[in-house]
């Protein structure tokens, strides 16, 4: 073997290593902070359930429901049960010594202008809004924060019922009012929103919970 071909093996063995120490490295980074990244998602996912469902008190009961690539595309998706994939939408069954008080559901959309947003909606037992909460969003700075500010209230301020009539932006012919300059993220906002209508409807004919939290 030459002096040259000697050296590039040299390089290539170097780089080798490099690379394997650099993936075991970032490796053992995930691993030491996983926890930790979980522990601030519960959270924040908990801190939102906690505000779209004022004066709640009690216990909650997580069902996964997905939504179909076929679904997707129909003009009245159905939805069939998940427990654990990227596009399920999950409804936190909230019930109370009176029995079931409603929902918190953890929801997305794709259709946001910078790619997926996921929100957390609270519902009453008859599928009326009680509240809404950003939980991640891609949007730009400006966008993203507009969709968290006062914005958000008109959808519990008006009592819409989604699964009666699929929420829609005003220049849809819709009750929501859009934010100015950001009509996509608006549109978005409310697919997300009529998404976890559906699951939470979903959730009541299919599993149909009882009074005490039990399925029948």
């Amino acid at each position: 073997m030459s002096k040259k071909e000697s050296t590039l093996m040299n390089m290539l063995l170097a780089l080798l290593v490099i690379a394997t120490v650099a993936a075991a490295a970032l490796a053992g980074v995930y691993l030491l902070t996983k926890d930790s990244i979980d522990k601030v998602q519960d959270d924040k996912e908990q801190q939102a359930m906690n505000n779209v469902l004022p004066n709640f008190n009690g216990k909650t009961k997580s069902v996964g429901v997905l939504l179909t690539a076929a679904d997707k595309k129909a003009a009245n998706p159905q939805l069939t049960d998940a427990k654990d994939d990227k596009d399920s939408v999950y409804v936190n069954l909230a019930y109370d010594q009176n029995g079931l008080f409603g929902a918190a559901v953890k929801t997305y959309t794709d259709k946001a202008f910078s790619g997926k947003f996921t929100i957390m909606v609270g519902f009453d037992q008859e599928g009326k809004i009680l509240g809404t909460a950003v939980i991640s969003a891609s949007e730009t700075p400006g966008l993203g924060d507009k969709i968290k500010s006062d914005w958000a209230n008109q959808f519990k301020e008006k009592g819409w019922n989604p699964v009666e009539k699929p929420l829609s932006v005003n220049k849809d012919g819709g009750e929501v009012q859009a934010i100015t300059a950001a009509t996509i993220s608006s549109r978005a906002f409310c697919d997300a929103v009529n998404r976890a209508a559906m699951a939470y409807q979903k959730v009541l004919n299919v599993e149909k919970p009882n009074q005490k939290g039990e399925e029948k």
